[in-house]
């Protein structure tokens, strides 16, 4: 069993209809048909969306991408049409809402993974590969690759697992066209994003991005390179042979599945509300990434 702990009602805006309530953000409609997309400070671990929330999170990640697409415009388009504040929303919305194209999605997440770790690292273990690609013997957690990989991954819903899958899976399901396009862009987004974060002393190991079409045209859409999307680690601690620290909700994970918390996540209970020092030292993470990789200060 997983998924919210708490789901939280939709808010009702004049002029908007609500479509989705995702772990993080909630998918409206306006009246021309654009969507409206809105970053809560929701947090989720373990396929569960917690009943804690980490301040200004939702505002760090929305902020983040706009800096991320700034940066890749000349790469991708975006889906981005406008930041302003709908007409009758709650103000509590500001510095979290996007106002975006509609696309037709791919039904594919592209990840794009620089080093071994995660979900790649436990398949290496076992078959030397990675989304059914080889790689070489000798690596270990957190070694850099020989060249960055597409790995992608089937969509899931709120509490249920992404699902590694091969690029001829992706080729099946999109169409061997939309499916190199896929693995180009998004390798080529990536590089040049590793290389922006490398500049600024971190390691980008992995990250996932979102595609839809607008016509013919292959557009960026939702989050881009976050930490919630995205693996960062600090460049001058990066060792390999071992998991590496990150900026991202890993004092969260920590927390969770130590005696502290008293939860078993192999349990079907849901997880218990993050103590106060969790929550200050997970959103102290955000706002560092953001700051580190922008070169601005969050206010």
């Amino acid at each position: 069993m997983s998924g919210f702990v708490e789901k939280p009602e939709p808010l009702q805006v004049p002029g908007l209809v609500h479509l989705h309530t995702g772990k993080v953000r909630d998918l409206y409609q306006n009246e021309a048909g654009d969507l409206v997309m809105v970053a809560s400070d929701r947090i989720s671990a373990y396929d569960w969306v917690l009943p804690t929330e980490i301040p200004d999170k939702g505002r760090i990640l929305t902020q983040l991408s706009q800096w991320w697409f700034d940066q890749l415009a000349d790469l991708i388009p975006n889906h981005v049409l406008s930041t302003d504040l709908p007409d009758g929303a709650p103000a509590d919305w500001a510095g979290r809402t996007v106002v975006c194209r509609s696309l037709q999605m791919v039904p594919v997440e592209c990840v794009a993974r620089g080093y071994l770790t995660g979900s790649g690292l436990l398949e290496y273990q076992e078959s030397r590969t990675v989304c059914g690609l080889a790689l070489p013997e000798g690596l270990v957690d957190g070694s850099e690759l020989p060249a960055p990989i597409f790995t992608p991954a089937t969509k899931a819903e709120v509490g249920e697992h992404d699902e590694n899958v091969s690029y001829e899976e992706v080729a099946r399901r999109v169409g061997a066209d939309t499916a190199a396009r896929l693995r180009q862009t998004t390798l080529a987004v990536y590089s040049r994003a590793r290389a922006v974060a490398r500049d600024r002393g971190i390691v980008l190991a992995d990250t996932k991005f979102e595609f839809g079409f607008d016509g013919d045209r292959l557009v960026l859409a939702d989050e881009v390179l976050t930490p919630d999307s995205s693996r960062f680690w600090p460049a001058d601690r990066w060792e390999p042979g071992h998991a590496q620290p990150s900026f991202d909700k890993q004092f969260v994970r920590d927390w969770l599945t130590s005696a502290e918390s008293g939860w078993d996540r192999r349990s079907e209970q849901p997880p218990p509300p993050l103590p106060d020092e969790v929550v200050e030292a997970t959103r102290a993470k955000y706002v560092e990434a953001y700051e580190r990789l922008t070169g601005t200060s969050w206010s």
